[in-house]
């Protein structure tokens, strides 16, 4: 289980996060939801250790994660595949994928078949240049770099965005399968109610740095979290 408690942020004398308390557990999305310029980016960045929080603690399967850097928590199986994808456009998509070795043991740095089973459209394009992928592509393919570090904590900010709508679907039946067969958590943070509702456990609504609304999906008034979410 993941546990955010209380967090504070700030970027300079700006804050970003208002005492953030949330929970995602194993086998199960959490969806993090919001308009943008809220704080759900700082909250992913507090919990992969992108960004330091200025108060409050981060707990990782029982273990205090708040002050470790990044990419030990990278090794703790803490996985993020950033919003805007950040794939590299001149290493070729196997490049990419074995970037994600970098924090596994010498044995364990392959592939696994599944990425290729989930995404077999990147196993045609191996050669093929980051930077010369579609948008969707280039997402299906940050997605899978971060499965090659055999994640226990999968962070996925805002994966649909700019993506046509056949590559929204793939993704989403992706992030489904990965729920179920329930060795990670997922925490996922969107902008689309819709999205969100189809695979989500749990919900939580953020605005101006604050959680304001969270709960179980189906006790949530969908009325009210799309009055939330509306400009």
């Amino acid at each position: 289980m993941l546990e955010v408690d209380h967090v504070d942020l700030h970027y300079g004398a700006a804050i970003a996060l208002r005492q953030v308390s949330l929970r995602a557990e194993t086998g199960a999305v959490t969806c993090l939801l919001g308009r943008n310029g809220v704080g759900k980016t700082s909250l992913l960045r507090a919990i992969t250790g992108a960004h330091p929080v200025s108060s409050g603690a981060i707990r990782w399967e029982g273990a205090d994660i708040t002050r470790l850097p990044i990419h030990d928590r990278a090794r703790r199986g803490i996985a993020w595949v950033p919003q805007g994808r950040d794939i590299f456009p001149l290493l070729t998509v196997r490049e990419n994928l074995e970037t994600g070795f970098a924090v596994l043991p010498r044995g364990l740095r392959r592939v696994p078949d599944q990425v290729y089973e989930l995404f077999p459209v990147l196993k045609t394009m191996l050669r093929r240049r980051g930077g010369d992928l579609s948008g969707g592509q280039q997402q299906q393919l940050a997605i899978a770099r971060a499965l090659v570090m055999k994640p226990r904590l999968l962070v996925l900010d805002e994966p649909t965005e700019g993506i046509q709508p056949s590559i929204i679907k793939d993704i989403g039946r992706v992030i489904g399968l990965l729920r179920s067969q329930g060795e990670m958590a997922i925490m996922l943070v969107e902008q689309y109610f819709d999205f969100a509702r189809d695979l989500a456990q749990t919900i939580a609504v953020m605005d101006r740095g604050d959680i304001v609304l969270s709960g179980r999906r189906d006790d949530l008034d969908e009325a009210d979290v799309r009055r939330r979410l509306s400009v």
